[in-house]
């Protein structure tokens, strides 16, 4: 179904586009006293689960190139807050994991993110978030 007839100011992707921005100004603004970039705040925010991930599973789950998310993982590495290892099971593979530090301010972040969707989202049906979620899936698939 094409939707080309539909004014710009009407469109899904710019309203995302906005919206997006808008929220990565709160959230920065939120997180000034950690110094970091949205696309560092991203990275640790993915990491915040515990799981380790290659650089491809990381840029995968933040939507952007590997040769990108390199960048934002050495300045991270260089503040402390991650390590990159072999895999124990193939040692072939480099995997990203928190440190101590990496934990305590992706726990923050996660925490600011949660309250931020919590004020945002306040109110709205739950129907309303799951027809959202299935607009942000078919976006994603788009690129996939």
């Amino acid at each position: 179904m094409t939707n080309s007839a539909v004014p710009s100011e009407e469109s899904a992707l710019i309203a995302l586009q906005r919206a997006t921005h808008a929220t990565l100004q709160v959230l920065t603004a939120k997180l000034v006293d950690l110094d970091l970039t949205a696309s560092e705040i991203n990275a640790l925010a993915i990491l915040a689960d515990g799981r380790g991930r290659t650089i491809s599973e990381l840029g995968a789950a933040a939507g952007t190139r590997p040769t990108t998310m390199t960048s934002v993982l050495d300045r991270l590495e260089r503040r402390g807050h991650l390590t990159r290892g072999p895999r124990p099971n193939d040692r072939r593979v480099v995997v990203i994991e928190l440190t101590a530090s990496g934990r305590l301010v992706s726990g923050t972040i996660r925490q600011t993110l949660a309250e931020l969707e919590e004020q945002a989202l306040d109110g709205l049906p739950p129907e309303a978030i799951a027809g959202f979620h299935t607009v942000l899936r078919a976006l994603a698939e788009v690129s996939a």
